[in-house]
């Protein structure tokens, strides 16, 4: 029958608490570990080390036999595998793992458990050039985590404010080796990420071995690099190392001597390139008032211009020739035709019978009672005993032919 639950009014005794934590550690069986080795104590027959995982700041106790950790000659910050079953000693309320195995986690095992994380992350795209963020040109304040009084720190200053004075940081001092780097160097990360004045970060360390290097190849390191809104410069190492961060980060440096020049422009070249863009901006601007001044003089130079009114001049002038020419052409033909005119009328005049009167001749046609009776040519060829009368009557001549007699006229 098991035990009533546990309530205000019936709580159970420590004993009880105890027995029954004992009982649920026990059905966890044998377990192998995997962690990093910190205050390791090996003076008697039982050593007594602290095995932590470098990811996250969680550690446990583990007790094994001190010959083991001499034939392995660990050392705090040895990467280790143990093997062991948890133990709970409810007279003090702890617990320890009880190790019969330990094994050291070789270099080579470490670089081929780095390029299977690589793989992963490589596959999850955090290397993915198209993620990475371009640097501020001249960043307000420079975030730089590195370890104290460190030759990486000295390289990042020196060089940055060599190259620009004026350059503000923020240093954060972290273990850069060890079993708290990691955690550390996360710390710092995110808090100055949340800074609004930060607008780069560096992450500098010097050279190192392998083993050294490690927390720059954590999972949990890479992804809190990858996480950050701020853009991340990796400084870690020299040239040949390659640590995983140096992948995620957005920008790769390889030494802190060489990031401190990246990180800011360099005075001294901005300087002059400020100059050489003033000169050629003001060459471009001369240039250009020449041009239009040119443009200018020449629109001044044109006729409609420097002589406005001589255009209307001479169109005047040509308006005036035109009509002159224009008159004495109709003036010629006026003169034409009334020459024209006079020489009909002086025709008309001279073949008129006014004209032929006005000489002392006429034509005379005779016309009889009977009809006309062809042209008297002269007196003398009228009829015998008639008698001939010729007058002009509005330019007209009439000729009347009377009988001797003062019988009946025929005129003509």
């Amino acid at each position: 029958m098991s035990e009533a639950k546990s309530t205000p009014e019936n709580p159970w005794p420590v004993r009880t608490v105890a027995r029954k934590l004992l009982d649920w550690i026990n059905r966890l069986g044998d377990v192998w570990v995997e962690g990093q080795v910190t205050q390791l104590n090996a003076r008697s027959s039982t050593a007594f080390l602290t095995l932590r995982d470098p990811s996250v700041d969680m550690s446990m106790s583990i007790t094994c036999n001190a010959g083991m950790i001499r034939e392995l000659q660990l050392t705090e910050g040895s990467r280790v595998v143990v093997h062991g079953k948890i133990s709970f000693y409810p007279n003090r309320g702890t617990l320890s793992l009880r190790a019969d195995e330990i094994r050291a986690v070789g270099i080579g095992e470490l670089l081929a458990r780095i390029e299977r994380l690589r793989k992963l992350l490589h596959a999850e795209g955090l290397f993915d050039p198209r993620r990475k963020r371009r640097p501020p040109f001249l960043p307000n304040k420079i975030g730089l985590v590195t370890g104290r009084a460190s030759a990486a720190e000295r390289d990042v200053l020196t060089n940055a404010r060599n190259r620009w004075p004026a350059a503000h940081f923020r240093v954060i001092n972290v273990a850069v080796q060890g079993p708290m780097a990691v955690t550390q160097v996360i710390t710092a990360l995110s808090t100055l990420d949340r800074d609004p004045e930060c607008d780069v970060i560096i992450v500098a360390r010097g050279g190192g071995s392998v083993e050294d290097l490690l927390p720059f190849s954590d999972e949990a390191l890479c992804r809190a690099v990858s996480a950050c809104r701020t853009p991340v410069l990796s400084a870690i190492g020299h040239e040949p190392d390659t640590p995983l961060v140096d992948h995620v980060a957005d920008v790769r440096c390889s030494t802190p001597t060489d990031a401190g020049k990246r990180v800011v422009p360099d005075v001294a070249e901005e300087s002059e390139r400020v100059r050489q863009m003033r000169d050629r901006g003001r060459r471009a601007l001369h240039g250009w008032v020449d041009r239009e001044r040119k443009l200018l003089d020449a629109l001044r130079s044109r006729p409609v211009l420097s002589d406005p009114y001589g255009p209307l001049e001479r169109r005047a002038e040509e308006v005036n020739r035109l009509r002159e020419q224009g008159r004495r052409a109709v003036t010629q033909r006026l003169d034409r035709e009334d020459v024209h005119l006079s020489g009909t009328k002086a025709r008309l005049t001279t073949l008129g019978p006014a004209a032929t009167l006005a000489r002392g001749y006429a034509v005379v046609q005779l016309v009889t009672p009977d009809g006309p009776d062809g042209v008297l040519r002269s007196v003398t060829d009228a009829p015998s005993g008639t008698q001939l009368r010729v007058r002009v009557v509005d330019g007209a001549v009439q000729a009347t032919v009377t009988s001797a007699e003062g019988g009946g006229t025929d005129d003509a």
